[in-house]
Protein backbone atom coordinates (compact mmCIF):
# COMPACT_ATOMS: atom_id res chain seq x y z
CA UNK A 1 0.00 0.00 0.00
CA UNK A 2 1.66 3.04 -0.74
CA UNK A 3 1.21 6.71 1.24
CA UNK A 4 -1.35 8.25 -0.70
CA UNK A 5 -3.20 4.93 -0.49
CA UNK A 6 -2.93 5.18 3.05
CA UNK A 7 -3.84 9.22 3.53
CA UNK A 8 -6.75 7.97 0.88
CA UNK A 9 -7.93 5.07 3.68
CA UNK A 10 -7.51 7.07 6.72
CA UNK A 11 -9.92 9.83 5.22
CA UNK A 12 -12.63 7.61 4.34
CA UNK A 13 -11.95 5.87 8.19
CA UNK A 14 -12.54 8.92 9.58
CA UNK A 15 -15.22 9.57 7.15
CA UNK A 16 -16.96 6.97 8.64
CA UNK A 17 -16.97 7.79 12.04
CA UNK A 18 -18.20 10.78 11.86
CA UNK A 19 -21.16 9.31 9.70
CA UNK A 20 -22.02 7.50 12.88
CA UNK A 21 -21.41 10.39 15.52
CA UNK A 22 -23.52 13.09 13.66
CA UNK A 23 -27.34 13.09 14.91
CA UNK A 24 -29.86 11.27 12.69
CA UNK A 25 -29.54 8.21 10.64
CA UNK A 26 -27.83 6.89 7.88
CA UNK A 27 -28.43 4.29 5.28
CA UNK A 28 -25.36 1.67 4.50
CA UNK A 29 -26.51 -0.49 1.78
CA UNK A 30 -24.70 -3.76 1.00
CA UNK A 31 -23.36 -4.14 -2.75
CA UNK A 32 -22.12 -7.53 -3.95
CA UNK A 33 -19.58 -6.77 -6.34
CA UNK A 34 -17.47 -3.33 -7.98
CA UNK A 35 -20.74 -2.74 -10.13
CA UNK A 36 -23.09 -2.99 -8.02
CA UNK A 37 -20.98 -0.73 -5.35
CA UNK A 38 -20.54 1.79 -8.39
CA UNK A 39 -24.14 2.34 -9.18
CA UNK A 40 -25.10 2.74 -5.15
CA UNK A 41 -22.24 5.58 -4.90
CA UNK A 42 -23.99 7.23 -8.19
CA UNK A 43 -27.39 7.24 -5.89
CA UNK A 44 -25.68 9.47 -3.54
CA UNK A 45 -25.59 6.77 -0.63
CA UNK A 46 -22.94 8.12 1.69
CA UNK A 47 -21.22 4.76 2.87
CA UNK A 48 -21.53 1.14 1.87
CA UNK A 49 -21.52 -2.69 3.14
CA UNK A 50 -20.53 -5.96 1.56
CA UNK A 51 -22.87 -8.96 2.28
CA UNK A 52 -21.49 -12.41 2.73
CA UNK A 53 -24.45 -14.19 1.57
CA UNK A 54 -24.45 -11.81 -1.95
CA UNK A 55 -20.91 -12.59 -2.02
CA UNK A 56 -21.77 -16.62 -1.61
CA UNK A 57 -24.41 -16.43 -4.41
CA UNK A 58 -22.45 -14.90 -7.01
CA UNK A 59 -19.74 -17.46 -6.42
CA UNK A 60 -22.58 -19.82 -7.07
CA UNK A 61 -22.50 -21.18 -3.59
CA UNK A 62 -24.95 -21.13 -0.29
CA UNK A 63 -24.02 -18.76 2.58
CA UNK A 64 -22.60 -19.81 5.28
CA UNK A 65 -20.98 -23.11 6.70
CA UNK A 66 -17.97 -21.63 5.94
CA UNK A 67 -18.30 -21.96 2.05
CA UNK A 68 -16.40 -18.24 1.74
CA UNK A 69 -12.95 -18.22 2.61
CA UNK A 70 -11.86 -14.79 4.57
CA UNK A 71 -9.30 -14.44 1.22
CA UNK A 72 -12.05 -14.40 -0.93
CA UNK A 73 -14.11 -12.06 1.36
CA UNK A 74 -11.25 -9.88 1.53
CA UNK A 75 -11.06 -9.74 -2.23
CA UNK A 76 -14.41 -9.08 -2.77
CA UNK A 77 -14.14 -6.14 -0.29
CA UNK A 78 -11.28 -4.60 -2.15
CA UNK A 79 -12.49 -4.79 -5.02
CA UNK A 80 -16.09 -3.11 -3.14
CA UNK A 81 -13.23 -0.45 -1.92
CA UNK A 82 -11.48 0.37 -5.25
CA UNK A 83 -14.97 0.72 -6.76
CA UNK A 84 -16.02 4.24 -5.54
CA UNK A 85 -14.46 7.03 -3.06
CA UNK A 86 -17.00 6.04 -0.29
CA UNK A 87 -16.37 4.59 2.99
CA UNK A 88 -16.62 0.72 3.19
CA UNK A 89 -17.36 -1.57 6.25
CA UNK A 90 -17.34 -5.43 5.38
CA UNK A 91 -19.46 -8.20 6.73
CA UNK A 92 -16.84 -10.53 8.02
CA UNK A 93 -19.21 -13.11 9.67
CA UNK A 94 -17.39 -14.78 12.84
CA UNK A 95 -13.84 -13.77 12.20
CA UNK A 96 -13.26 -16.65 9.99
CA UNK A 97 -12.42 -18.63 13.20
CA UNK A 98 -13.29 -19.87 16.85
CA UNK A 99 -10.33 -17.98 18.47
CA UNK A 100 -10.11 -14.20 19.43
CA UNK A 101 -6.35 -14.94 17.69
CA UNK A 102 -8.56 -15.22 14.70
CA UNK A 103 -10.40 -12.01 14.56
CA UNK A 104 -7.52 -10.17 15.48
CA UNK A 105 -6.28 -11.09 12.50
CA UNK A 106 -9.25 -10.96 10.50
CA UNK A 107 -9.19 -6.89 11.84
CA UNK A 108 -5.36 -6.19 10.51
CA UNK A 109 -5.59 -7.69 7.36
CA UNK A 110 -9.47 -6.16 6.66
CA UNK A 111 -7.64 -2.59 6.88
CA UNK A 112 -4.70 -3.48 4.31
CA UNK A 113 -7.66 -3.95 1.99
CA UNK A 114 -9.00 -0.18 2.95
CA UNK A 115 -11.87 -1.10 4.42
CA UNK A 116 -12.83 1.29 7.33
CA UNK A 117 -14.84 -0.72 9.71
CA UNK A 118 -16.11 -4.43 9.70
CA UNK A 119 -18.29 -6.61 11.63
CA UNK A 120 -17.81 -9.67 13.82
CA UNK A 121 -20.78 -12.09 14.89
CA UNK A 122 -20.87 -14.64 17.42
CA UNK A 123 -22.13 -17.44 15.41
CA UNK A 124 -20.42 -20.67 15.43
CA UNK A 125 -20.92 -21.68 11.76
CA UNK A 126 -22.19 -25.43 13.88
CA UNK A 127 -25.68 -25.69 13.05
CA UNK A 128 -25.47 -28.24 16.29
CA UNK A 129 -23.97 -25.40 18.89
CA UNK A 130 -24.75 -22.18 16.08
CA UNK A 131 -23.99 -19.25 19.02
CA UNK A 132 -20.50 -19.29 20.91
CA UNK A 133 -20.34 -18.78 24.84
CA UNK A 134 -20.96 -15.98 26.48
CA UNK A 135 -17.59 -15.87 27.78
CA UNK A 136 -16.18 -16.80 24.86
CA UNK A 137 -18.05 -14.23 22.72
CA UNK A 138 -17.03 -11.08 24.68
CA UNK A 139 -13.50 -12.67 25.15
CA UNK A 140 -13.76 -12.17 20.96
CA UNK A 141 -15.08 -9.06 20.67
CA UNK A 142 -12.20 -7.37 23.08
CA UNK A 143 -10.04 -9.24 21.19
CA UNK A 144 -11.50 -7.58 18.15
CA UNK A 145 -11.25 -3.94 19.35
CA UNK A 146 -7.79 -4.17 20.70
CA UNK A 147 -6.54 -5.09 17.45
CA UNK A 148 -8.72 -1.88 15.35
CA UNK A 149 -7.36 0.53 18.52
CA UNK A 150 -4.09 -0.73 17.18
CA UNK A 151 -4.24 0.61 13.92
CA UNK A 152 -2.80 4.24 12.78
CA UNK A 153 -6.94 5.73 11.79
CA UNK A 154 -10.20 4.74 13.02
CA UNK A 155 -11.41 1.51 12.31
CA UNK A 156 -15.74 1.18 13.68
CA UNK A 157 -15.68 -2.75 14.73
CA UNK A 158 -19.39 -3.63 14.53
CA UNK A 159 -20.32 -6.87 17.19
CA UNK A 160 -23.29 -8.87 16.17
CA UNK A 161 -25.56 -11.01 18.50
CA UNK A 162 -26.74 -13.42 16.45
CA UNK A 163 -29.46 -15.54 18.29
CA UNK A 164 -32.70 -14.13 16.34
CA UNK A 165 -31.25 -15.21 13.27
CA UNK A 166 -30.35 -18.63 14.15
CA UNK A 167 -34.25 -19.10 16.00
CA UNK A 168 -33.35 -18.39 19.29
CA UNK A 169 -35.85 -15.11 19.78
CA UNK A 170 -34.00 -14.53 22.93
CA UNK A 171 -34.40 -10.78 23.62
CA UNK A 172 -32.92 -10.56 27.25
CA UNK A 173 -29.73 -13.05 26.13
CA UNK A 174 -29.28 -10.58 23.07
CA UNK A 175 -29.18 -7.04 25.04
CA UNK A 176 -27.27 -8.96 27.38
CA UNK A 177 -24.57 -9.83 24.87
CA UNK A 178 -24.95 -6.67 23.38
CA UNK A 179 -24.47 -4.48 26.57
CA UNK A 180 -20.89 -6.71 26.67
CA UNK A 181 -20.00 -6.06 23.75
CA UNK A 182 -20.38 -2.00 23.99
CA UNK A 183 -18.53 -2.36 27.56
CA UNK A 184 -15.94 -4.01 25.77
CA UNK A 185 -15.21 -1.39 23.19
CA UNK A 186 -17.18 -2.39 20.30
CA UNK A 187 -18.15 1.07 18.50
CA UNK A 188 -21.13 -0.36 16.73
CA UNK A 189 -24.24 -2.97 18.05
CA UNK A 190 -26.62 -5.42 15.73
CA UNK A 191 -28.56 -7.74 16.64
CA UNK A 192 -29.83 -8.72 12.92
CA UNK A 193 -33.64 -10.57 12.64
CA UNK A 194 -35.32 -8.05 15.26
CA UNK A 195 -38.98 -7.88 13.88
CA UNK A 196 -40.42 -5.56 16.06
CA UNK A 197 -40.37 -2.09 16.92
CA UNK A 198 -40.16 -2.57 20.59
CA UNK A 199 -37.51 -5.08 20.52
CA UNK A 200 -35.47 -2.18 18.10
CA UNK A 201 -36.33 0.15 21.25
CA UNK A 202 -35.20 -2.13 23.89
CA UNK A 203 -31.74 -2.44 22.21
CA UNK A 204 -31.01 1.31 21.22
CA UNK A 205 -32.15 1.68 25.24
CA UNK A 206 -30.12 -1.05 26.42
CA UNK A 207 -26.42 0.16 24.39
CA UNK A 208 -26.81 3.75 24.18
CA UNK A 209 -25.66 5.78 23.30
CA UNK A 210 -23.33 3.50 21.39
CA UNK A 211 -25.04 3.47 17.75
CA UNK A 212 -27.14 0.39 16.68
CA UNK A 213 -27.26 -0.79 13.10
CA UNK A 214 -30.56 -2.42 12.16
CA UNK A 215 -31.50 -4.90 9.22
CA UNK A 216 -34.06 -4.09 6.78
CA UNK A 217 -35.73 -7.49 5.71
CA UNK A 218 -38.72 -9.28 4.54
CA UNK A 219 -39.35 -10.63 8.57
CA UNK A 220 -39.83 -6.65 9.20
CA UNK A 221 -41.61 -5.04 6.69
CA UNK A 222 -43.97 -2.38 9.04
CA UNK A 223 -39.85 -0.93 9.60
CA UNK A 224 -39.43 2.74 7.89
CA UNK A 225 -36.39 4.61 7.97
CA UNK A 226 -38.69 7.31 9.80
CA UNK A 227 -39.43 5.37 12.38
CA UNK A 228 -36.48 3.72 13.42
CA UNK A 229 -34.67 6.99 13.57
CA UNK A 230 -37.11 8.24 15.90
CA UNK A 231 -36.29 5.70 18.40
CA UNK A 232 -32.86 6.62 18.12
CA UNK A 233 -31.26 3.88 15.54
CA UNK A 234 -28.04 5.16 13.99
CA UNK A 235 -27.51 3.21 10.63
CA UNK A 236 -29.80 0.72 8.77
CA UNK A 237 -28.70 -1.90 6.27
CA UNK A 238 -30.53 -4.00 3.94
CA UNK A 239 -27.94 -7.36 4.25
CA UNK A 240 -28.61 -9.39 1.07
CA UNK A 241 -31.45 -8.03 -0.19
CA UNK A 242 -30.49 -6.44 -2.87
CA UNK A 243 -28.64 -9.51 -3.82
CA UNK A 244 -31.50 -11.40 -4.05
CA UNK A 245 -33.76 -8.66 -5.52
CA UNK A 246 -31.62 -8.70 -8.38
CA UNK A 247 -31.08 -12.13 -8.34
CA UNK A 248 -34.78 -12.43 -8.19
CA UNK A 249 -35.45 -10.44 -11.29
CA UNK A 250 -33.30 -11.90 -13.12
CA UNK A 251 -34.29 -15.47 -12.81
CA UNK A 252 -38.03 -14.30 -13.33
CA UNK A 253 -36.63 -13.20 -16.62
CA UNK A 254 -34.96 -16.02 -17.61
CA UNK A 255 -37.87 -18.25 -16.17
CA UNK A 256 -40.06 -16.60 -19.14
CA UNK A 257 -37.63 -16.28 -21.77
CA UNK A 258 -37.36 -20.43 -21.15
CA UNK A 259 -40.87 -20.88 -20.77
CA UNK A 260 -42.72 -18.81 -22.70
CA UNK A 261 -40.24 -17.70 -24.99
CA UNK A 262 -41.50 -14.61 -24.40
CA UNK A 263 -39.22 -11.52 -23.48
CA UNK A 264 -41.21 -8.65 -21.74
CA UNK A 265 -38.95 -8.71 -19.36
CA UNK A 266 -36.89 -6.35 -21.17
CA UNK A 267 -39.02 -3.29 -19.85
CA UNK A 268 -37.25 -3.10 -17.30
CA UNK A 269 -33.89 -3.77 -18.08
CA UNK A 270 -31.37 -0.81 -17.72
CA UNK A 271 -30.59 1.13 -21.01
CA UNK A 272 -27.04 0.02 -22.26
CA UNK A 273 -26.16 3.66 -22.37
CA UNK A 274 -27.26 4.52 -19.48
CA UNK A 275 -25.35 1.54 -17.59
CA UNK A 276 -21.88 2.37 -19.70
CA UNK A 277 -22.38 6.16 -18.07
CA UNK A 278 -22.36 4.74 -14.56
CA UNK A 279 -19.65 2.85 -14.92
CA UNK A 280 -17.26 5.42 -16.57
Amino acid sequence: MNPSEITSYAAKAETFKQLHQRAGLFVIPNPWDAGSAKMLAGLGFEALATTSAGLAYALGRPDGDGSVSRDEALENARAIVEASALPVAADLENGYGDEPEACVETILLAAKVGLSGCSIEDATGNEDDPIYAFEQSVERIKAAVQAARSLPHPFMLTARAENFLHGRTNLKDTIRRLEAYADAGADVLYAPGLSTLAEVDAVVRAVSPKPVNVLLSVNNPAFTLDGLAKLGVRRVSVGSLLARVAYGAFYTAAQELQQKGSFSFADNAIGYERLNKMFK
